[in-house]
């Protein structure tokens, strides 16, 4: 009798720790705050963005006049020629803008500098051009520079990027292999966060890319996932975002959105569904659900 009851208080014990435990899982999720910045916006594009976008983006920071930063890092791991620098410059010129410089670095040390952080302080705008996110991560990620972008925010200003320049805004960073970018979970994770506890992914529908993001929410479910079609995109201002651009915006929040009803319904735990969004439609980041009429 005493072995039996032994045994009885240890898998009481066990039952009692393994509901706590996930009684302590749920409330953990539970507390997981999706938003984007206090102060400041971002602009969001899947890729192969239009002159729309640029226009969006001369208007976010308040004019043609007004000073902006642009940051190719992501395009090459080489070194860039100056021929290259003027090239960013003079694209972002043609488009209107006409206080316009080029910053690039690939030495962290750098990046970690008073002197090369100077130009952000007066700019009104960062855009961050496509490529491979994992070097911009390895080139600003947790450096004086990073710390810079969150002070441009802070103080009002706008935050972009294209493709990679739209990954690299979220917490995790999706396609971050220094391999090859079909690998979601790869040996960057981080991103600028920037938008907290999400996942951004691009070209989505262009390259039939719709259930990668499953890879990262069956090892990550407490993320939020957003898949950006290309020549589409959001823009985010604080625990909300809207959609603009000619495409679709997919959302992987554990919930399924019946349009014709209006209704949301929760999926089952393990579900690999999906719902989009359209120019016009509103998200709520900190409730994960569309903003209903």
């Amino acid at each position: 009798m005493k072995h039996i009851s032994a045994l009885l208080i240890l898998v009481t014990s066990i039952f009692g720790f393994a509901q706590n435990s996930n009684e302590n899982t749920l409330e953990n999720h539970s507390e997981i705050i999706t938003q984007g910045p206090d102060k400041g916006t971002l602009l969001i594009v899947g890729g192969a963005a239009s002159n729309y976008f640029y226009e969006e983006f001369m208007k976010l920071v308040g004019g043609e006049n007004e000073p902006i930063v642009v940051i190719p890092t992501a395009g090459t791991s080489e070194v860039i020629s100056q021929e290259n620098l003027d090239s960013f410059k003079n694209s972002f010129i043609k488009k209107g803008f006409k206080n316009v410089t080029v910053l690039h670095t690939h030495n962290r040390e750098e990046a970690n500098t008073k002197e090369f952080i100077e130009v952000l302080k007066n700019a009104k705008g960062v855009w961050f051009s496509g490529g491979r996110q994992w070097r911009l991560a390895d080139s600003y990620l947790n450096t004086k520079t990073h710390e810079a972008f969150k002070a441009l925010l802070d103080r009002g200003g706008v935050i972009a990027g294209s493709s990679a320049g739209a990954t690299i805004q979220g917490s995790y960073l999706a396609r971050g292999d220094t391999k090859t970018n079909t690998i979601m979970m790869g040996d960057h994770e981080e991103g600028l966060n920037f938008l907290t506890n999400v996942a951004i992914d691009q070209h989505l529908l262009a390259r039939n890319r719709q259930f990668d993001m499953f890879d990262i929410l069956e090892n990550r479910p407490e993320l939020l996932g957003i898949g950006l079609d290309e020549d589409t995109g959001i823009i985010v201002r604080n625990n909300t975002f809207e959609v603009i651009g000619s495409s679709y915006v997919a959302i992987y929040d554990g919930t399924r959105w019946l349009k014709d009803k209006n209704e949301i319904i929760k999926l089952p735990k393990g579900s690999r569904d999906f719902y989009f969004l359209k120019k016009g439609d509103t998200y709520n980041l900190n409730e994960r659900r569309i903003i209903r009429d």
